[in-house]
């Protein structure tokens, strides 16, 4: 899972302290988090259709918001519903659907509202030629440092680039939803998580972007500095990033 789950704690950690601990140590904590057997996304299907067929419709909800952060589509979640409901009853599609319209709104490309505090913003036409896959900026300060979240579908990532600087410069990624990658040329892969910080010196060939199934989101900080330009470079192709784990 991209963050630790602290929902049973924070609900029953007074009443109910083991079941809290089973809920978000072991269920969440160590079944969920085992990716190299079965992704987030595929668990999340696995999940939608175990509450879908109980009716357990408050729980449902979560995880279709949850499973829409894990790269599970519009299309899909409606595809599931419908499947489902010829096994498992009609008067529960009829339940769900609205879910699924107040989750994924109109944008079948947009990222759960609960993704985190900050705005999602636009799609990211004007640097779409720089990505592979959709991203969304969102400008949250244009005052003393310009700030912009910048969010990242499943599989979205930005071609390799340098913030080139005479002085100065460089920027600075502040990870607050999802999991992602970053990487410098010449140098290992880093996995990011929300509350991890990197800062990239400038002049130095860089790309970063989501993880395969799971959204992810960034701000990014550009630092003063004379002389500055982004150069934009190669994309990262599938070889490369579909060897990460």
């Amino acid at each position: 899972m991209a963050e630790k789950q602290t929902a049973g704690h924070d609900v029953l950690g007074g009443l109910a302290p083991q079941f809290a601990h089973l809920n978000d140590d072991v269920l969440f904590g160590e079944v969920w988090a085992r990716e190299d057997k079965l992704s987030a996304r595929d668990r999340s299907l696995v999940t939608i259709a175990a509450l879908f067929s109980a009716g357990l419709y408050p729980q449902l909800k979560s995880h279709l918001a949850l499973g829409k952060a894990h790269g599970v589509t519009k299309t899909e979640a409606v595809e599931l519903v419908t499947q489902l409901a010829f096994y498992c009853g009609w008067p529960k599609a009829w339940s769900t659907f609205p879910m699924i319209a107040e989750i994924y709104g109109e944008d079948e490309g947009a990222p759960a509202k609960e993704l985190s505090v900050f705005p999602i913003g636009q799609k990211n036409e004007a640097f779409a030629q720089y990505f592979i896959g959709q991203s969304y900026l969102a400008p949250v300060s244009m005052s003393q440092v310009p700030v912009f979240n910048v969010t990242f579908e499943p599989a979205c990532r930005n071609n390799w680039h340098i913030h080139h600087a005479a002085s100065g410069g460089g920027q600075m990624l502040i990870c607050v939803a999802g999991r992602g990658w970053y990487q410098e040329e010449g140098k290992e892969p880093q996995e990011l998580h929300p509350g991890d910080v990197v800062n990239i010196p400038a002049n130095v060939k860089h790309w970063h972007g989501a993880a395969k199934d799971c959204w992810f989101q960034h701000l990014a900080i550009e630092g003063p500095g004379e002389g500055g330009g982004t150069e934009w470079c190669e994309a990262v192709t599938d070889d490369v990033y579909c060897k990460l784990a």
